[in-house]
């Protein structure tokens, strides 16, 4: 099953007006206008050329793009490193509150479909994963949330506990299978565990793994290989640390297998041990499919997590060695074949998941991404502004030098 599942359209969105897109410019440097009508692109086309019986957005000096998803959370420790203590607080009001606000923070820069890990069992038992389904449910209409269930042990004597509350996890409403391998004392019986449970729910599965033991991962690799609808792994940044021969024969592997890798730029997340970032060059030369998600948000973690996609693929073609365009690929396209989510491009037919983003190219966009304009579903449903000023305009103005601020029309006043 896919990470979002068709709802029953609410009244806000069911009954909506046709929403028109005036003037975005596009990846391939057309201006044009988008009208937007029950949750799709109904129509695209020159700028000025089309109109629509609703609200209009006025996109000039805005790219837009298909929006990002986030592929890789933590919803149940988010925001958490902010306490003078540095505990993390488990009672199911604050992690529903702290997964709302985290939710909400990334829906503001633009992902409007996140798949979040939440561990299961120990103390908790199934609490933390209530109150994150509870926050989804508040989340209807702003952002798509999909829960991967994280138990800590399933084998052994310990295990049978884990591998109940993780069926339990199931049948309560997370729709993916997860877990960390390298923590369990045998993690290939971890892995045909999650496996096992995957197959008898149809759910896809997303593991935890640093990826640096090669004959740890061809055996995940071949138990995995076929398996439908999918496995994902992450933040595999042991494979950077291996000699390029065996981490070339690993990416094959994982490629042969149709094992999809999440990697995490910004930092690391509280299941991975080790900081550093998968090689992507290699896995995309390999074949992989690779995502890039955001991990920690401001936990123990990632006390400085910023959950921003933009970022992510910013420090992707910085320091990762991708263009541009592969690595916004690697949050937007990408992160949403590895959730297994519709295509979104911007044309008719696709589903209505956009980003605009003051630049006018992409380069632009990944390095200065101030002001932001979120739709989901076909609806505006966040937007950043921001204005930057100097004290002496003069040399600016002489210079008739682009600002990051909204620009005043004298005929409308807008």
């Amino acid at each position: 099953m896919p990470d979002s599942q068709p709802q029953p359209p609410d009244g806000a969105t069911a009954n909506a007006t046709a929403l028109l897109l005036r003037g975005a410019r596009l990846t391939d440097g057309r201006a044009v206008d988008v009208r937007l009508s029950g949750g799709r692109i109904e129509a695209v086309g020159t700028a000025g050329s089309l109109t629509a019986p609703g609200a209009c957005v006025d996109l000039d000096g805005h790219l837009l793009l298909p929006a990002p998803a986030e592929p890789h959370a933590h919803s149940d420790t988010a925001l958490s490193a902010v306490t003078p203590d540095r505990t993390v607080s488990y009672d199911p009001e604050d992690v529903q509150r702290r997964a709302t606000e985290a939710a909400l923070l990334q829906v503001g820069h633009g992902a409007t479909t996140l798949r979040t890990h939440v561990r299961v069992g120990d103390a908790q038992e199934l609490a933390p994963l209530e109150a994150v389904l509870q926050a989804r449910r508040s989340l209807r209409g702003l952002a798509d949330l999909t829960v991967v269930a994280v138990p800590r042990l399933l084998t052994g004597v310990a295990g049978a506990d884990g591998l109940a509350i993780l069926r339990d996890a199931v049948k309560l409403g997370a729709g993916v299978v997860g877990g960390c391998p390298d923590l369990d004392p045998d993690p290939a019986g971890y892995v045909e565990a999650v496996l096992t449970v995957a197959a008898e729910h149809g759910c896809p599965v997303d593991l935890h793994t640093d990826a640096a033991d090669p004959a740890r991962l061809a055996r995940l690799a071949a138990m995995a290989g076929g398996l439908r609808p999918g496995v994902s792994i992450g933040p595999c940044a042991g494979l950077s640390r291996l000699p390029a021969d065996v981490a070339g024969r690993a990416a094959d592997q994982l490629a042969a297998a149709g094992v999809t890798v999440v990697c995490l730029p910004q930092g690391r997340c509280g299941g991975a041990e080790q900081r550093g970032v998968a090689p992507v060059r290699l896995l995309r030369a390999a074949g992989v499919r690779v995502a890039a998600g955001s991990g920690a948000v401001r936990d123990v973690a990632n006390p400085v997590g910023r959950g921003d996609p933009l970022e992510a693929a910013y420090l992707l073609a910085s320091q990762g060695g991708l263009r541009a365009a592969e690595a916004y690929d690697a949050v937007s396209a990408g992160a949403r074949e590895a959730m297994r989510l519709p295509e979104v491009r911007v044309e008719a037919g696709f589903p209505a998941e956009l980003l605009a983003v003051r630049g006018d190219r992409l380069e632009g966009v990944l390095s200065l991404a101030y002001s932001r304009i979120v739709i989901h579903r076909g609806r505006v449903v966040a937007r950043t502004n921001a204005v930057r000023e100097y004290c002496d305009p003069a040399v600016a103005m002489a210079l008739d030098l682009p600002r990051q601020g909204r620009q005043v029309r004298p005929e409308t006043g807008a």
